[in-house]
């Protein structure tokens, strides 16, 4: 195809702020994973499909449930109030857990 630009998994965009790897980014629509470090600005790659173990609020998550993203405290959250939308959990986690599973959308 002439109009084939690439698969869409990784996308490199501007870090909206100081990023880590591992860091959730979202960028207006975009949601994906910092693959490196960046400063506010530079050129950051995101992973935008697979499953991440990402930090959580002192919630339980069900296989399933919906997670979204509590940019202020940044950790993922059962709460859609305020949050974005990132994914679904693929394991359970408990409460007193310190990360959750989550399979990006």
């Amino acid at each position: 195809m002439k109009n084939y630009i690439q698969a869409g998994v990784n996308l490199t965009i501007p870090a909206p702020a100081a990023v880590s790897s591992g860091a959730v980014v979202i960028v207006g629509g975009i949601i994906g994973v910092a693959a490196a470090g960046a400063a506010a600005g530079e050129s950051v790659d995101v992973v935008t499909e697979g499953v991440f173990e990402l930090s959580k609020a002192a919630e339980a998550f069900a296989v399933g449930d919906s997670v979204y993203w509590d940019a202020t405290n940044k950790l993922a959250t059962s709460t859609a109030t305020g949050n974005t939308k990132i994914g679904v959990a693929t394991e359970v986690a408990a409460a007193g857990d310190a990360t959750a599973c989550v399979k990006l959308q």
